[in-house]
């Protein structure tokens, strides 16, 4: 029975419980440029390769502290993330210093993307030399969601 526990977790870590339009009705009001299906899945890919290679910032406190200092990356926040207050100032500060960023529908599977059992409202995703061909091509599509006016 213990040895089914882990295998019943991995199973429901791998699978969303929601699906990509049902999480669509929780977002936020601000919850723009949102990410299309699947680019959110290639943001998660993303996000788990560069979780292996410790290339990412977790955190509304931490994405915060290496925004102000100049950091490079992608940041991608969750959009059913609640009270908005928390992390409205994010958007921003990426504008201000021309760093791309997009809302994916779950801080759920944020979370689980970064390795963590705990949701994640945002994540700023540092490139690297190992999985640089995923993070352009995230960096690309980004980059051409159109910014709230």
């Amino acid at each position: 029975m213990a040895r089914e526990k882990p295998e019943a977790a991995a199973e429901a870590e791998a699978t969303p419980e929601l699906s990509y339009r049902e999480q669509l009705e929780f977002l936020n009001p601000i919850a723009q440029p949102l990410a299309s299906r699947k680019l959110t899945r290639k943001l998660l890919k993303c996000i788990r390769k560069a979780t292996k290679h410790k290339q990412i910032r977790r955190g509304v406190k931490e994405v915060q502290k290496f925004i102000n200092k100049g950091e490079k990356g992608i940041t991608v926040l969750a959009g059913d993330t609640l009270p908005i207050d928390v992390y409205c100032h994010i958007p921003i500060m990426c504008e201000d210093r021309s760093l791309p960023y997009a809302y994916v529908p779950s801080k759920t599977d944020l979370g689980i993307a970064a390795g963590s059992k705990r949701p994640t409202c945002v994540i700023l995703i540092k490139p690297h030399e190992e999985y640089q061909e995923a993070y352009d091509e995230c960096l690309e599509e980004v980059s051409a969601l159109p910014l709230p006016l």
